[in-house]
């Protein structure tokens, strides 16, 4: 199924054992989880060869976290009160987790685990500069104070990227609200892309996604792991869906096809994904799709090598093009991103 690519804005192997990509101890994961990790395993081996983008395109993913070790945490880097993770998110373990799984680099979205301290994430940024680019957590403080933490960020710690979470917001205002409209405007003069995460559903933040995309056509929307769209099962969900595929009337508007353990009803590989994919490339183009993986929420659900291959295995089911499959596993946000992992 060849696409025509709309017009760009200018601004493998079979999944290895768990403890390849997780050098930490098992019991950090529940039975459960180590049950899927073993369908995964099966799931591959028992798949024929799958399409991988050549062996130039780079591999990118579009959405990770991490945050401070423990002995981190206690030295320099503190968890929010309340957000002390339950699983490792550790520079050293992703970096373990990209080498075995073959991909090149990352956007890292500032966790909640650190909240709006970003002295963790700036750190990773900082120490491996060609490898990731960071997006901040926008603050939605009442009394205006995160617009200037938002250029901060952009203009002196290199952050390339911001995340609106609705539900920082202050108790019932929305994130059309002044301080709202302030920093999407801003992120959309400095050519910083908004993140939107969309957790309890997006016709609960369409409307205001819809006016801020209206208001700053110039600023870049990425709808994080499919605007949390399951496969739908019901009218509403098949609302929710469709709203969804016209929010690609706006040509500043990317989908993520990330963590895509919250939004299948199946286990590894997800194939239940495969016909709502076809429908998101179909109605943006394979340009304004890009892989993620939500490491390392995802790693006691397939592993982080799983992450990647599900694409390749959702995208036979399509079935994709090699051209466009590299599209989505790296071109699209290469692309978004100018000047960062530069083509080898």
């Amino acid at each position: 199924m060849a696409m025509r690519f709309k017009p760009l804005l200018s601004v493998s192997a079979p999944l290895h054992h768990f403890n390849y990509c997780c050098p930490q101890p098992i019991s950090y994961f529940s039975k459960k989880s180590q049950f899927r990790i073993s369908a995964a395993k099966m799931a591959t081996t028992s798949e024929p060869q799958t399409k991988t983008p050549s062996s130039q395109t780079k591999i990118i993913d579009s959405h990770l976290h991490v945050w401070a070790s423990p002995q981190e945490a206690a030295d320099k880097y503190p968890y929010f009160p309340g957000q002390e993770p339950t699983l490792p998110g550790n520079v050293d373990f992703l970096l373990e987790c990209l080498a075995e799984a073959g991909v090149d680099g990352a956007l890292i979205v500032q966790p909640i685990n650190h909240k709006f301290d970003h002295s963790l994430v700036t750190s990773v940024l900082n120490k491996y500069p060609t490898k990731f680019v960071g997006c901040c957590l926008a603050n939605p403080a009442e009394d205006g104070s995160g617009v200037k933490q938002l250029e901060h960020l952009i203009l002196k710690d290199g952050y390339r990227a911001v995340r609106f979470n609705p539900y920082l917001w202050p108790s019932g205002q929305q994130m059309t609200n002044e301080v709202g409209k302030a920093m999407f405007s801003k992120a959309g003069e400095l050519g910083v892309p908004v993140g939107f995460m969309c957790m309890k559903g997006l016709r609960l933040h369409l409307s205001e996604i819809e006016k801020l995309c209206t208001e700053f056509p110039s600023t870049v929307v990425l709808l994080d792991h499919l605007a949390f769209c399951k496969p739908p099962i019901n009218d509403d969900e098949s609302l929710a869906f469709s709203e969804l595929l016209k929010l690609s009337r706006f040509p500043q508007v990317y989908v993520k096809f990330s963590a895509l353990f919250r939004v299948s009803r199946m286990p590894f590989p997800y194939q239940d994904l495969s016909n709502i994919f076809s429908q998101i490339i179909s109605s943006f183009g394979a340009n304004r799709v890009m892989w993620g993986s939500d490491f390392p929420f995802v790693v006691p659900e397939c592993g982080y090598k799983g992450a990647k291959e599900a694409v390749s295995l959702i995208a036979n089911q399509v079935p994709l093009s090699s051209s466009e499959l590299e599209w989505i596993m790296g071109k699209t946000i290469t692309q978004l991103f100018q000047g960062q992992w530069i083509q080898s």
